[in-house]
């Protein structure tokens, strides 16, 4: 029975003690979420912490479970970004985090909260980049939720995966003198960002003036339209390594490093002439007059894959055209250093997305 009701002002903004959650940053806020999160039950192996969380489902392969959120406004703009497009990121941004588990994606459920702009049209436009990316990538999709939003557009997606007990790589495996590796390029997602928002600034002046994109063509399709490297976990595979420690580049090269390290307690040492940055990438950044290693450290959306193998698998994967060594961990009383291109030796500093 339910006693008598009580009625009180519950004012998020009168509360005793504010702290702003700008102050403490995302991952503090998750850090403080996952201290009081306590696992009940033995089939859940992994839970907050990692890309994806790790449930047991009682056979060999165990079940990867990843959710992202996307916010107009917060992470895409309408005015550049085609819907299309936007529902193909949707999923793989998702699809990439199971990537970083070393897994297989296999079920999706997709939840929109959709505003009063949007149209039957509009969510069709979406969908097609939904069951575009569904295609290419296998899954399935097997529900989810739609509602009203008084904010613009929200997609969240949950993406379940699957993996071999002894094949899911954890961000906490890396050892002391394994090697750090990159697939693809870096910073070009987030150059390509600058190029968007630079011609929508041009296009507010004028309206008739058409974005001059075709010279930037690679780094706004890896801002607009990224691919998750499912390409490298199959690769990897096939020749016979797993890796020790393994993340996705979402917030930037250095914040999952730090991510790497703090994960696994170790230190790391990286090399600036081996960051892989793309032509287009490199002749933008100079263009914004800004140092190409900036976006490739720090800007983010980049969906390649950042991993830690044994020493002794550095052979089978020395030719491959698409991983870059980066560098090496090591003990984590010698810190998070890069060493520059006239050989000095710097501290590592992240700055990564700002969330709040």
């Amino acid at each position: 029975m339910i006693g008598q009701l009580t009625l009180k002002n519950n004012n998020i903004m009168d509360t005793p003690k504010r702290t702003e959650i700008g102050a403490i940053g995302e991952f503090g806020l998750i850090d403080k979420i996952n201290q009081r999160a306590v696992l009940q039950h033995a089939s859940t192996l992994k839970g907050i912490g990692d890309d994806a969380a790790v449930i047991d489902g009682g056979s060999d392969h165990k079940k990867l479970i990843s959710t992202d959120m996307l916010l107009e406004g917060v992470h895409f703009d309408l005015s550049y970004m085609p819907l299309t497009h936007l529902g193909y990121k949707a999923v793989t941004v998702n699809v990439s985090d199971i990537a970083a588990m070393n897994g297989i994606p296999k079920q999706m459920t997709i939840s929109l909260g959709l505003s009063n702009r949007m149209s039957v049209e509009a969510v069709e436009a979406l969908y097609e980049g939904i069951f575009a990316a569904a295609k290419d990538y296998q899954i399935d999709i097997v529900g989810g939720d739609t509602t009203s939003s008084r904010s613009g557009l929200v997609i969240s997606i949950t993406l379940i995966g699957e993996s071999a007990r002894d094949k899911i790589a954890y961000r906490n495996g890396a050892k002391e003198g394994d090697i750090l590796c990159l697939s693809g390029d870096i910073g070009g997602a987030y150059m390509g960002l600058q190029i968007l928002e630079r011609e929508k600034e041009v296009f507010k002046v004028d309206p008739n003036m058409q974005p001059q994109l075709d010279k930037y063509s690679y780094i706004v399709g890896r801002q607009l339209r990224p691919k998750a490297r499912m390409d490298v976990i199959h690769e990897l595979r096939d020749l016979g390594i797993l890796p020790t420690s393994m993340i996705d580049i979402s917030d930037g090269l250095a914040s999952e490093i730090f991510h790497l390290c703090k994960q696994s307690q170790k230190g790391v040492c990286i090399y600036e002439d081996k960051l892989p940055i793309e032509k287009q990438t490199f002749e933008t950044a100079a263009e914004f007059s800004m140092d190409p290693n900036t976006a490739a450290l720090n800007g983010g959306e980049d969906y390649e894959l950042l991993f830690t193998i044994d020493q002794k698998d550095f052979e089978k994967m020395k030719n491959h055209d698409d991983i870059t060594t980066i560098g090496y961990m090591h003990a984590p009383d010698l810190g998070k250093v890069m060493v520059t291109d006239n050989k000095n030796t710097i501290e590592l500093i992240a700055q990564g997305w700002i969330h709040f």
